[in-house]
């Protein structure tokens, strides 16, 4: 009868570890980049010492890709930037300023209409509802020259904003597949600068 209640025993310790097994694969954390990696894709050289000239190249593909320059000092090869993107747009197409009138004005008499059931919206728990509205992407630049050839560094960051106006994340953009479009942007801009065009 012992022998059967210490195997009993030993089967149930068993039957009992085996469930608070924990999976170590899911806990693990997912690979980060060094900071030594990031910088990798973040830089790139140039064959120019034209510190002018880049920095107006890298103006151009900023501009192109509808951010708005918020500093620029040329002595020190430093550039800023941003540009907004509405999370809640169905996508770009081609509008007139005609289009642009008429988009303000219906939203203008939409929103007479319905402040009121707007003003008390709340959700289950009493607080205005939220959602994610905006992302505000930043850029700086630093343009620093090496002999006869420059090293640019750009670094892009995001931040989502809410309906409300409040910071809901804010995250690097840590993607070398952006980095490496960029800077082929970059090198075509340099390139139609060079040659005046």
């Amino acid at each position: 009868m012992k022998a059967k209640i210490l195997i009993f025993s030993i089967i149930i310790t068993i039957g009992m570890s085996a469930c608070t097994v924990v999976n170590y694969q899911q806990n693990k954390p997912a690979y980060q980049e060094t900071q030594l990696e990031v910088r990798e894709f973040q830089t790139r050289m140039f064959d120019t010492n034209d510190n002018k000239l880049i920095m107006k190249a890298l103006v151009n593909v900023l501009q192109d890709d509808n951010y708005i320059i918020t500093n620029a000092v040329t002595d020190l090869g430093v550039l800023m930037a941003k540009k907004e993107v509405d999370l809640n747009s169905s996508g770009t197409k081609n509008t007139t300023s005609r289009d642009i009138d008429n988009q303000f004005w219906l939203e203008f008499f939409e929103a007479i209409a319905t402040q009121d059931n707007h003003k008390n919206k709340r959700t289950y728990n009493n607080q205005p509802q939220t959602y994610k509205k905006t992302k505000l992407v930043e850029v700086s630049i630093n343009v620093t020259e090496y002999g006869k050839q420059s090293k640019v560094r750009a670094n892009f960051q995001a931040k989502v904003l809410d309906n409300q106006g409040n910071v809901v994340e804010v995250y690097p953009l840590k993607d070398g597949k952006f980095y490496q479009d960029f800077f082929a942007k970059v090198d075509k801009s340099i390139y139609l600068q060079k040659n005046g065009l």
